[in-house]
């Protein structure tokens, strides 16, 4: 991981000097230079138009009681084109101009989503909840956290006359409601 991260930092800068070099032979430096503060402003225009879109689905989403996967992923995918965008370099602008075009962001998600999966099978996969490793091959539903989950009832008892509720039941034995159950 630490030989991908150093060439992306050492071999990006290099790739966007050359085609700065070969762009501005061809264009001289101002056109250069336009076309850098062109594409930066575009792309914040679309990340604008785009991620309000995304937004406005993932709230659809969630008001439907649905996890918007989706629409977190292309949200990610937004924010990466727009910083993209923002670095001066044509190589970077490309990359990012190809993050906004929905058909592509869909088949980047098919793609990684296959690659976990099958990194899941495999058993590769590190899974952490709160911080803590979780092993999926002894995922159990009453060991979701350390400590279990605690099943209990209560009932609620005023004898005041004006009590939570201002109904003044003493919620004994002869109150109507049954007591209440929390938990799963």
């Amino acid at each position: 991981m630490a030989l991908i991260l150093l060439a992306v930092f050492i071999g990006v800068p290099l790739i966007e000097i050359a085609v700065f070099i070969e762009v501005g032979g061809a264009l001289g430096v101002w056109p250069t230079i336009g076309a850098t503060v062109a594409t930066a402003l575009a792309g914040s225009m679309l990340l604008r138009a785009q991620g309000l879109t995304t937004l406005m689905r993932a709230r659809a989403q969630m008001d439907q009681g649905q996890l918007p996967a989706r629409e977190m992923f292309e949200g990610i995918c937004l924010v990466l084109a727009g910083a993209l965008l923002l670095v001066p370099g044509f190589v970077t602008d490309a990359l990012g101009l190809l993050l906004f075009v929905p058909p592509f962001r869909e088949a980047l998600r098919r793609y990684i989503g296959h690659r976990l999966a099958q990194r899941g099978a495999a058993g590769r996969t590190r899974i952490f909840v709160d911080g803590q490793e979780i092993d999926p091959n002894s995922w159990n539903r009453d060991k979701r956290r350390p400590g279990g989950v605690i099943d209990g009832e209560f009932e609620e008892v005023d004898d005041s006359p004006g009590g939570p509720g201002g109904s003044g039941r003493s919620g004994g034995r002869n109150d109507p409601d049954p007591p209440r159950r929390l938990g799963p």
